[in-house]
């Protein structure tokens, strides 16, 4: 009996996955190719495809990677809730990019496509070297698309993954990059919403750059719709309560989760769905005993512990704040008042 070559099983199977062959139907096409037959050839004959619709879902991997005018896609690079990013080579101009695409059936979701354009267009407008550049959106078929710059690098939250540690010092800088741009975009009256390790990314050159404004909001929003906007294990107890408007020191409280996770490699806050998730970032206590273990400075301890207060009035309140502190400690200068809270600060004597 003939063996089906393997690349016809590994092309059924993702052709399955992706929900353009239904399972009961390729079990009779897997016999089939048991029986020796070709995969183009069953599909055109029992499923009544054309020769160049089987040809086009081989060459985009079974829709999976898009066929834009103008652009070469050259790989795949990340992948979100309601979009796709790919490396890809503009046609007239050479320029390598980023393209965002819409999932299908992400672009077919009214408010979920109106989000995706209203990001592309706020992120055309700001210009910041730590704000990933947006050269605009555009629809071809029913392929919704932003082109972006192409950032060659990882996110924070991919390196954690890959085990890597980072030091004190690599900690600050990341978090004084993220403020930087976060302060930028606070003087434009945009509040993120989604601060986190995934959207940060590092380029080769240790470059911080924010990646995604989805969740961007101005200033003040409020709404029900909103109140639970962003990612889980990231929110203020503001947030995960409910109702809270927009505000820069949300962010401020998700970048101090975000400094916790980079620097001792997990969430502070963590549990067995969302909800408890949700009830431990309003009720519990930042806890940690490897912030006490790992030789931690006191300036970093200092950072998380007002970054992340419960309440909103004893964090940072500003991003330039955040940054002057952060900045001082790093230039190696030892002027925080560990005894403040929200009033300006005291000097120490030198």
């Amino acid at each position: 009996m003939a063996h089906p070559a393997m690349q016809d099983v590994e092309f059924l199977a993702l052709l399955v996955h992706r929900g353009h062959v239904p399972r009961e139907r390729a079990q009779d096409l897997a016999q089939a190719l048991q029986d020796g037959a070709e995969l183009d050839a069953l599909l055109v004959q029992e499923l009544g495809w054309t020769e160049a619709q089987v040809q086009k879902l081989r060459r985009t991997r079974g829709g999976e990677i898009p066929e834009i005018p103008g652009y070469a896609v050259l790989a795949k690079v990340g992948t979100g809730g309601t979009a796709d990013v790919f490396k890809a080579r503009e046609t007239a101009t050479q320029r390598v990019l980023a393209l965002k695409v819409l999932k299908p059936e992400a672009a077919r979701h009214e408010p979920t496509r109106k989000s995706f354009i209203a990001e592309a267009r706020l992120l055309e407008r700001l210009e910041h070297p730590g704000l990933v550049r947006c050269y605009g959106v555009a629809r071809s078929g029913d392929r919704f698309f932003s082109r972006l710059e192409f950032i060659d690098g990882a996110t924070v939250l991919e390196r954690l993954d890959a085990e890597q540690r980072f030091d004190e010092q690599e900690a600050l800088r990341i978090v004084l990059g993220a403020a930087e741009v976060l302060d930028y975009l606070g003087r434009n009256g945009v509040v993120h919403r989604d601060v986190k390790p995934g959207n940060l990314m590092l380029d080769r050159n240790g470059r911080v750059v924010l990646i995604d404004l989805g969740f961007a909001a101005p200033e003040a929003t409020r709404g029900a719709e909103d109140s639970t906007v962003g990612t889980v294990a990231y929110l203020s107890p503001e947030q995960a309560s409910g109702g809270a408007a927009a505000d820069i020191r949300s962010d401020i409280y998700s970048l101090g989760i975000s400094l916790f996770h980079i620097v001792v490699g997990r969430l502070p806050f963590e549990g067995s769905d969302d909800r408890e998730v949700l009830r431990k970032q309003v009720m519990q206590s930042l806890s940690s005993p490897e912030l006490k273990s790992r030789g931690i400075s006191p300036h970093l301890h200092y950072f998380i512990e007002k970054m992340v207060a419960k309440d909103a009035a004893a964090r940072y309140q500003s991003w330039a704040e955040l940054v002057q502190d952060v900045r001082a400690q790093l230039a190696g200068r030892d002027d925080l008042d560990f005894e403040r809270d929200s009033r300006p600060r005291r000097k120490r004597p030198r």
